[in-house]
């Protein structure tokens, strides 16, 4: 709600500032729409870049803590204690006996401590 909330104050801008460009002939350099066109930047950093690069940062930081014994969740719900950890790839325990390999991009969380036992 509140991105919807930001973008009225620019609609009105814009519309103020088309109102006034389409009477007549504009004098000398408009401020208005290089205002208006910052503001629209700024905002599109903002809600969208900003956000996006904290969760990539959170993301790799996450992927360097991996070690041998973590229990985690892959990103399509796959759960399984880590049994090596290699530099692109983790070896996964997900079943007695059973192990697969993933990316460590595809590691969605690290689990608490025994939460796989809870099961």
């Amino acid at each position: 709600m509140k991105k919807y909330l930001l973008t009225l104050p620019l609609i009105a801008m814009a519309m103020n500032s088309f109102a006034a460009a389409s009477g007549a002939q504009p004098h000398g350099f408009n401020w208005e729409s290089i205002l208006l066109l910052v503001v629209f930047i700024a905002v599109f950093y903002f809600l969208m870049i900003r956000p996006q690069m904290r969760r990539n940062k959170e993301q790799r930081q996450m992927m360097g803590q991996l070690e041998k014994g973590h229990e985690v969740m892959t990103n399509h719900g796959v759960m399984g204690k880590i049994e090596k950890v290699g530099e692109n790839f983790v070896m996964l325990t997900i079943a007695k006996g059973v192990h697969i390999k993933v990316q460590k991009s595809a590691i969605g969380n690290i689990l608490p401590k025994g939460s796989l036992d809870a099961e």
